[in-house]
C-alpha cells in the first residue's frame, strides 16, 4: 500500500513538473511580432519598435495575470462556500483586473498601430478580432479596432 502510495505521488509530482510554463515575455512578444510580421510585410525597424512596445506591454501584464489567478481562485473559494459577499468582492476585483489587462493590450496595440504605414493599417484592420488561443494580445488575440481613429 506504501509503495502505491508513494508511486502515485512520484507520478504526480513528476506530472506537475513537467507542465509547460509560459514562455517569457520577450518571448510572447517575438511570437507576436513574427505573426504580425508574416501577414503586414513589416520592415527590420518596424518589428524592433513592436518588439521593444510588446516585450514591456507583456512585462506590464505578468503581475497582474499573477493577480487574476488569485482572484479567479477566491471567486471558485467563494461560490463553493456560496459566500454572497465574497463572491461580490472577488468579481469585482476579477473584471478590475481584466480592465487593466484590456488597457495595457489596447495602449501597446494603439502604439503599434502608429508604425504602420496606410496599406498596414488597412491589412490590420481586416485581420480576425475577438480572443484566440494567445489571449489578449497574442496571437489571434484580442486587439480593439483602430477603424475611425479608435483610443
Amino acid at each position: 500500500m506504501f509503495s502505491r502510495l508513494t508511486t502515485i505521488l512520484l507520478a504526480a509530482t513528476l506530472a506537475y513538473a513537467q507542465a509547460p510554463t509560459p514562455p517569457d515575455p520577450a518571448t510572447q512578444a517575438q511570437m507576436r511580432i513574427n505573426m504580425l510580421a508574416s501577414q503586414l510585410n513589416l520592415t527590420d525597424a518596424q518589428k524592433a519598435s513592436a518588439l521593444t512596445i510588446f516585450t514591456n506591454a507583456y512585462t506590464s501584464m505578468q503581475t497582474i495575470q499573477t493577480s487574476l489567478r488569485t482572484a479567479r481562485q477566491s471567486l471558485n473559494d467563494a461560490i463553493q462556500k456560496n459566500d454572497t459577499t465574497a463572491i461580490d468582492q472577488a468579481s469585482a476585483t476579477v473584471g478590475t483586473l481584466t480592465g487593466q489587462l484590456t488597457a495595457i493590450d489596447g495602449k501597446a496595440n494603439a502604439a503599434f498601430y502608429v508604425l504602420l504605414t496606410s496599406s498596414q493599417q488597412t491589412l490590420y484592420n481586416s485581420m480576425p478580432h475577438g480572443m484566440g488561443p494567445g489571449g489578449p494580445g497574442g496571437p489571434g488575440g484580442m486587439r480593439p479596432s483602430m477603424r475611425g481613429g479608435g483610443n
